[in-house]
């Protein structure tokens, strides 16, 4: 089967323009869309109270070095292979939920461990090990709703996928925040505990739900059960390898941006919290503008421009030294996940539609990808160059992924 081409990269996402408000009613209206909204909210706000937090967690509790809490990242590099063996099983068994249940079952398990770590290796083994299987817990949530969708065809999906990557987003603008608070006031270690009770609540608004299976029009069962071949992959491999690079500086940033802002600005933790949650909050108001804008000009289009925000953002972390710079440095970053979170899962489907789950599970570990990037690239060029001029590293990885979108959206043509 080669791809539709008019289901991709390039045009209207769809012949009728969808209000963000009857995307928002048609969620609310439904316990799977509501459940997963909830869902992505607990799983954002639990992550992201841990991410700015684990480099310190490593160096002031553990001991570790500067260099060894960078390279931290790079135990996310097993993350796709447990991605791909969860998503293939997925497809295969069509247990969406039952899988995402015992994907977030095992998150709760690692970051406890975590929490009460005593040697510095015993977060690097777990991460590598059990985290890496929890990571798959949202692409799983994320075919869920495909499969639902399937069977209750409606022109505002695509909107309700914006509004459950907005409830991601809003757990984003809490978590920061919280996580810094509860560091400053508490301990680093309760901190990652509560990262673990985030992680175990995502499957309580689900309750006990179960989707139906959905087989892609005019796709034999068969090509689901046995899986899509490498040929069939390439569009998806391509384009999640320039989103790798566009992510890449995500863990940079919250392994450093932290510590040259606390160390080495000197600021406070109440403004180091805000410089981080701002970004976020940009996110959300973005977001359903991106599903607007993508059905005018394409999502490809689109994410060029949002890549190249990401190289200025960058830029700002590099070389202002200020907060009105971080400020502009985290404004510029929500512009890119704006772009990128709204559109990235729907197009990493529609290029694998015979394996939504795999297409899900293989698009998401790129962010587990794009961070051991990050954490190789940061841990070395904080060592080379220190900080704030490491940043320069991501700026230029987001380069070389506004070259690659601009490429790959010129050959897939007018597309949506």
């Amino acid at each position: 089967m080669t791809t539709d081409r008019r289901s991709v990269g390039e045009g209207p996402l769809a012949e009728q323009p969808t209000a963000a408000s009857s995307a928002l009613r048609l969620t609310l209206a439904s316990p799977l869309y509501r459940g997963a909204a909830v869902a992505m909210f607990l799983s954002g706000l639990g992550f992201s109270a841990a991410a700015p937090q684990i480099a310190s967690f490593l160096v002031n509790e553990l001991g570790g070095s500067l260099t060894a809490a960078g390279l931290f990242y790079l135990t996310n590099l097993t993350a796709p292979v447990a991605g791909y063996l969860v998503g293939a099983r997925s497809d295969r068994t069509g247990r969406r939920l039952g899988l995402f249940r015992v994907c977030a079952a095992a998150g709760f398990a690692g970051w406890v461990v975590i929490a009460y770590s005593t040697q510095l290796w015993m977060p690097y083994v777990v991460s590598a090990v059990v985290l890496a299987f929890a990571g798959a817990a949202t692409s799983q949530l994320f075919a869920a709703l495909h499969d639902e969708m399937s069977v209750c065809p409606d022109p505002r999906n695509d909107g309700v996928v914006a509004v459950v990557r907005m409830a991601l987003t809003a757990g984003w603008v809490v978590g920061p925040v919280a996580g810094s608070f509860l560091a400053a006031h508490t301990s680093l270690r309760f901190t990652l505990l509560m990262t673990a009770i985030c992680t175990l609540a995502q499957v309580v608004p689900l309750g006990i739900l179960r989707t139906p299976r959905a087989v892609p029009v005019g796709e034999p069962a068969a090509s689901v059960t046995h899986g899509p071949g490498i040929r069939m992959m390439l569009p998806l491999l391509a384009f999640t390898g320039l989103y790798v690079l566009v992510y890449a500086g995500e863990s940079i940033k919250y392994a450093y941006l932290p510590i040259y802002m606390n160390d080495r600005l000197g600021f406070a933790s109440e403004l180091s919290g805000a410089i981080i949650g701002i970004q976020p909050l940009v996110e959300i108001v973005l977001m359903p503008l991106a599903v607007v804008v993508a059905r005018r000009t394409g999502m490809l289009r689109l994410m060029v421009l949002g890549a190249a925000f990401g190289v200025a953002a960058n830029l700002c972390f590099a070389l202002t030294g200020t907060a009105a710079g971080l400020f502009a440095g985290q404004i510029l970053m929500g512009g890119v996940w704006g772009v990128f979170a709204a559109l990235g899962i729907i197009v990493a489907q529609r290029l694998l539609p015979t394996a939504v789950a795999t297409a899900s599970a293989i698009f998401l570990s790129s962010t587990a990808l794009s961070s051991a990037l990050g954490g190789a690239a940061g841990g070395l060029g904080a060592g080379a160059v220190g900080l704030p001029l490491v940043f320069l590293i991501p700026s230029a990885l987001a380069l070389l992924a506004v070259l690659g979108l601009a490429a790959m959206s010129r050959s897939r043509g007018r597309v949506s």
